[in-house]
């Protein structure tokens, strides 16, 4: 039977097809150290008490019917307390923020409320989804290849020569894939380059918007701090559309609570597009979050103890890799700066298995460690970049103490390729 053309053409997912070899061999007993899933194993790091507490109370208050379509007014209110006492951004609770069923549904809301049928988006390569985002919305998005010189974060310099005509400029920091951050020089300069080309621009064009995805912004580490592009350059504050919420920063991912917030004109469109997909936050999870974000102390308990455990998961993984590459093995991995992945290079494209197969790509390299090292990865391929040897490692469902356990046998894995 026939169907839509969109649909014939929709790429599967390369992570899916990851988790179903992890998951076949999960099913035979053999303990996977599994880096694939930007997701949390909610036993190693579970949400806030808090906030499963007021869960359960706003269920039992009868918290349960259709909320507002765009966010029960208590938790845009939080919001926008949260929003100004984390970034000084200062957005009205009224018409200036959405609440969403996780931050994917904005993204895609953004998407639609910005983006005809031939209009240009540009992104960094690699980054997460715009690519389906692009192809779901028949756009002509342009892939701007990144180094691991500059953290596989775009400069200005990589933009500058795609940014005129375009419609949508989408960025994401601290990145997924990589884990890595803008500086506040590097994203300065290209929020500069934005203004710029928007200074150019008549009255009756689309101006060139920035699609600001933060929502790992509470995860940063060491010296390492959020920076965003309104804060830098607050003449691009009608131009920024910002992409957050509760998934990540309250290992939150399964209660389904995000929040985007800009332009009272196109936060609107979104609303309405929301409202239409039915993509809102269930009410009891929105009347919760609402309560556990006034409850400071709370909120700044749990991020302190949840950090640490990411950051220690992240350092073991780290100081793994960077041990076998002091040892001459081909491996590398750049230093975790935030959100819940580390960038890490594994070089043994070419090279010859025990069982004589050739690994000739990343994907085949990939599988290869599943079977030989218990330890599942994500190629960068699987993120719109040709980066072929590079991999994202997520910590979010393995301990420390499981990821430290694995390096031998990645190391004799290594070992046994010629």
């Amino acid at each position: 039977m026939r169907v839509s053309a969109l649909a014939q053409t929709l790429i599967g997912s390369e992570i899916i097809k990851i988790a179903g070899e992890v998951n076949e061999m999960k099913a035979k007993g053999v303990a996977i150290a599994n880096l694939t899933i930007g997701d949390f194993d909610s036993k190693l790091f579970p949400i806030p008490q808090e906030l499963e507490t007021n869960i359960v109370k706003a269920y039992q208050d009868s918290q349960t019917n259709y909320p507002p379509a765009d966010g029960v007014l208590p938790l845009r209110k939080s919001v926008a307390t949260f929003l100004q006492e984390q970034f000084n951004l200062k957005y009205d609770a009224t018409s200036e923020i959405l609440i969403s069923g996780g931050s994917r549904p904005l993204i895609y809301a953004t998407y639609l409320a910005l983006i005809d049928a031939g209009d240009t988006v540009v992104y960094p390569a690699p980054s997460w989804n715009n690519n389906h985002y692009v192809h779901l919305l028949g756009a002509k998005g342009v892939a701007v290849p990144t180094s691991p010189e500059h953290n596989f974060m775009p400069t200005g310099a990589d933009l500058k020569p795609y940014l005129k005509g375009a419609t949508l400029l989408a960025l994401c920091s601290p990145l997924n894939p990589t884990g890595t951050m803008f500086s506040a020089e590097g994203l300065k300069e290209i929020c500069e380059l934005v203004l710029a080309e928007n200074q150019q621009r008549g009255a009756d064009e689309k101006p060139l918007y920035i699609l600001y995805d933060q929502i790992y912004s509470q995860l940063t580490f060491g010296n390492h701090r959020h920076v965003d592009p309104v804060s830098l350059v607050p003449a691009l504050r009608d131009y920024t559309i910002f992409i957050d919420g509760s998934s990540k920063c309250f290992a939150a991912t399964g209660v389904r609570v995000g929040w985007g917030f800009g332009p009272a004109n196109v936060i609107s469109k979104m609303k309405a597009i929301v409202g239409h997909m039915g993509a809102w936050a269930p009410k009891a999870e929105q009347m919760a979050t609402a309560q556990f974000l006034d409850d400071k102390t709370a909120v700044t308990s749990f991020l302190n103890t949840f950090k640490t455990q990411i950051k220690h998961s992240l350092d073991t993984l780290y100081k793994g890799i960077t041990d076998l590459k002091n040892q001459g093995f081909a491996v590398d991995a750049i230093e975790p700066m935030g959100a819940i992945y580390l960038t890490l290079k594994i070089d043994y494209l070419g090279k010859t298995t025990p069982d004589g197969s050739v690994l000739q790509n990343a994907t085949q390299l990939n599988f290869y460690l599943i079977k030989e090292a218990n330890i599942a990865l994500v190629p960068f391929a699987a993120f719109g970049t040709d980066d072929l040897c590079w991999f994202r490692a997520s910590v979010g469902a393995c301990s420390a103490t499981e990821i430290e356990s694995k390096m031998p046998a990645l190391k004799k894995a290594l070992e046994n390729l010629k």
